[in-house]
């Protein structure tokens, strides 16, 4: 199979408060919904967050990428990462949308400003911002 073959990354979230994580996502984050097919019994929301891409980091990495991030090892086997155009203000919104701030924004090695949040739905995220 070639590369060229897959069209879109879907990243498929499983939650109890599905009320509570498509108003954080879609309404703080500002992600957009398009149409989905409705399932039979139970409601899914699809939300596009721009260009998608798939990064795979070795423990050791993930662990230098949390000591920058937040100053100490806290993220699990999977982290969302969203860049975004304001970050002081994008954290702002989504610490009064219910997320838990873990890490204010700081300058990385990796050209970026770059935070941690724990966000509904068990997701923890970076918001990162190119300088």
């Amino acid at each position: 199979m070639s590369a060229s073959s897959v069209k879109q990354l879907r990243l498929v979230i499983t939650t109890e408060d599905f009320d509570n994580a498509l108003a954080f996502y879609r309404d703080r984050l500002g992600l957009t919904q398009v149409d989905a097919v409705p399932p039979d019994s139970g409601r899914v929301a699809i939300l596009e967050a721009g260009k998608a891409t798939l990064e795979l980091v070795e423990p050791s990495t993930a662990a230098y990428i949390d000591q920058i991030e937040v100053g100490e090892r806290v993220s699990g086997w999977v982290r969302v990462a969203f860049e975004v155009t304001d970050i002081a203000a994008t954290t702002a919104s989504l610490a009064q949308g219910g997320a838990q701030v873990l890490s204010e924004p700081r300058v990385t090695p990796f050209n970026s400003i770059n935070n941690r949040l724990e966000a509904p739905a068990g997701l923890q995220l970076t918001l990162f911002q190119p300088l």
